[in-house]
């Protein structure tokens, strides 16, 4: 009886199964896995117009990061030089903060490799002045390779969407970065609790994104500037993926 009751008390408490997400999933037909490594999470697998895209929750890559972070991302072969992003308002002015306090404080004089891009790109890149409702140009900051691509981008489909996610998971202005980089659309933000209505949002905006990017691409003429090109540089948006496949659970 002694070693039962041992055996009781130093048990690891149960993992979070999360069912709401996985039945969620099993309704729209994505994959759901379990991450069994240090720090856990979990994976859906869906696809948009029959490419696969990749969702992913669990421990933060990012320094302004806390907690869980949720992160998305789709292959899509777009321009390398399609470099747009989108901001919260509150995290271009942190990230804006920190990279002031970088330079003023040291004797860093360029932008180095480890720098993550969406901290680079408000330093090179032309903030955007996106035709939308003033919620969206308030609480959302934009900018891109090329102002026109940014604007192109976010216009329209884009900014509705952002307007809802404005009112939802976004209210709270969290940590959010949506972004076209080295051919794909990312998206990244600190979610604390995974609910199946705040998945619904996030999905919903990042397929958005995805339309739109495509289009945006389409429309990119041999005459407009090419924007900067970082795709050599040491910093990945998608820190423990390889350059083809996503990370598996």
């Amino acid at each position: 009886m002694l070693d039962a009751f041992k055996r009781l008390i130093t048990r690891k408490p149960a993992e979070p199964e999360w069912p709401e997400v996985a039945a969620w999933a099993q309704r729209q037909q994505l994959g759901f896995k379990r991450v069994r490594d240090e720090g856990g999470g979990f994976v859906l697998d869906g696809t948009t117009d029959g490419k696969p895209w990749r969702l992913e929750w669990g421990p933060p890559q990012r320094q302004y990061i806390e907690g869980h972070e949720l992160r998305v991302r789709m292959e899509l072969g777009l321009s390398p030089n399609l470099q747009m992003l989108v901001l919260t308002q509150s995290l271009f002015e942190a990230l804006e903060r920190s990279a002031f306090e970088s330079f003023t404080e040291s004797t860093q004089t360029v932008i180095d490799g480890n720098t993550p891009e969406e901290m680079r790109w408000l330093v090179m890149f032309p903030k955007a002045s996106v035709k939308a409702c003033k919620t969206v140009r308030s609480r959302f900051h934009f900018t891109g390779g090329t102002a026109a691509d940014a604007e192109r981008w976010v216009e329209g489909p884009l900014a509705e969407q952002l307007e809802k996610a404005d009112l939802g998971f976004l209210a709270s202005q969290p940590p959010f970065v949506l972004m076209t980089l080295r051919g794909r659309v990312y998206l990244r933000m600190q979610l604390a609790d995974p609910d199946p209505q705040a998945l619904a949002g996030v999905v919903a905006l990042f397929r958005c994104a995805v339309t739109q990017a495509v289009r945006v691409a389409a429309t990119v003429t041999e005459d407009e500037p090419a924007a900067p090109d970082w795709s050599n540089s040491g910093s990945t948006a998608w820190q423990t993926l390889g350059p083809d496949e996503p990370k598996q659970p």
